[in-house]
C-alpha cells in the first residue's frame, strides 16, 4: 500500500505535494510528500504508528515556528499537531493544553482565569508541543519554570512524565532524546489579577515589536545562546548586522535575527548561517549553534 492510501485509512485530513513556505513561519521550504492534520491525539498516535510500521519517515510539527524547511522539502510523512488545540483549566490553579495549542492562546485563556506566569509565553510564536520539546523561553522565564507535567507517547504506551523526569535544560528536554510524541503538558500556575496579567502581556509585547523584526518573516532567534555571551552581541560585534545573501538578512534591528525580506530560500538562508558561524569563530572563537531545527537536508 502507498504512503497515501495508508494516510487515507485512517480517515485524518491531509494534503499532497504541499509546499512548506504556506506553513512556516520562515516561509520558506519545499513541498511535503504528505502533510497530515490530526484532531486528536488517537489519530495523532494513529499515524505514528502507521509510519512506524511501514518505515515511512515522519516528522512533527507545531504550527511551523523555529524551523527552516529545506528548498527540496520533506520526505514522508509531516504532521501538523495545531489543530490538536484543546485546553482546560484543572483545580488548584491549574491548566491542561494539548501539544497544538499556540502559546499565545495558553496565555491568554491563563490571563482570562486570573492564572499568573505565562505572561513572557504570550509572544511567544509555536505551539505548547514545540515549547516543551526545545524548553522555550523569554525574558527571564522557559516553559519548564511552569510546567508540572507532560503526557507522551513513547514506547508504545502513553506515559506522564513530571518536570524533574522531562530533563528540561537550556533549550533541551527529554522529547529531543528519543522517538516519543509530546501529547499534551499541565502548568502549574498562581492566583494573579488578570488587569495586572494583561498590563504584563502588552508591556513585553511592547517591548517586542520595539526591538524584534516582527515585519518580517523569520523563525525567531536563530541561534543558541553560547555560554558567558550573546549570539546577538556577537553577531553585531563581528559587523554582520544587515549583513544578506539575497532575500535572506541578518536582522538590522536585532542581530540574533535571521529575516525573509521576501523571496529568501532555504539556501540563501543557510549560506548566510555558515558565513555568520564563520565570521564569529574566527573574530571570538565561539561557535554558534543553530536554535532553528533545519529539517529536509
Amino acid at each position: 500500500m502507498t504512503p497515501i492510501k495508508l494516510i487515507e485509512s485512517l480517515q485524518v485530513d491531509f494534503l499532497t505535494d504541499e509546499p512548506m513556505s504556506r506553513h512556516t513561519s520562515f516561509k520558506i521550504g519545499g513541498p511535503a510528500d504528505i502533510l497530515a492534520m490530526p484532531k486528536t491525539s488517537d489519530e495523532l498516535i494513529k499515524i505514528w504508528n502507521t509510519c512506524k510500521s511501514q518505515n515511512i519517515p515522519i516528522t512533527i510539527l507545531g504550527d511551523g515556528a523555529n524551523v527552516l524547511v529545506a528548498d527540496t522539502g520533506i520526505r514522508g510523512v509531516v504532521v501538523f499537531t495545531n489543530k490538536m488545540n484543546d485546553m482546560e483549566i484543572l483545580e488548584g490553579e491549574k491548566i491542561r493544553a494539548q501539544s497544538g495549542a499556540r502559546l499565545s492562546a495558553l496565555a491568554e485563556k491563563a490571563c482570562k482565569s486570573t492564572l499568573a506566569g505565562l505572561a513572557f509565553a504570550s509572544g511567544i510564536p509555536g505551539t505548547v508541543g514545540g515549547a516543551i520539546y526545545m524548553n522555550a523561553g523569554a525574558y527571564g522565564h522557559d516553559i519548564k519554570d511552569f510546567c508540572e507535567s507532560v503526557t507522551l507517547f513513547a514506547n508504545g504506551e502513553v506515559v506522564t512524565k513530571t518536570n524533574a523526569e522531562m530533563q528540561f535544560g537550556y533549550r533541551k528536554s527529554l522529547a529531543q532524546t528519543g522517538e516519543m510524541l509530546i501529547l499534551d503538558a499541565t502548568f502549574q500556575l498562581s492566583q494573579g489579577d488578570t488587569d495586572q496579567i494583561r498590563e504584563e502581556m502588552k508591556d513585553l509585547n511592547a517591548r517586542r515589536r520595539k526591538t524584534q523584526p516582527l515585519e518580517y518573516h523569520s523563525a525567531g532567534s536563530f541561534f543558541k545562546r553560547p555560554e558567558g555571551h550573546f549570539a546577538g552581541k556577537l553577531i553585531q560585534d563581528s559587523g554582520l548586522k544587515g549583513f544578506a545573501v539575497n532575500d535572506a538578512q541578518v536582522s538590522e534591528k536585532h542581530a540574533g535575527f535571521v529575516v525573509n525580506k521576501g523571496s529568501a530560500t532555504a539556501a540563501d538562508v543557510l549560506a548566510l548561517m555558515q558565513h555568520v558561524q564563520q565570521k564569529v569563530y574566527n573574530d571570538f572563537k565561539v561557535h554558534l549553534e543553530p536554535e532553528v531545527r533545519i529539517l529536509g537536508l
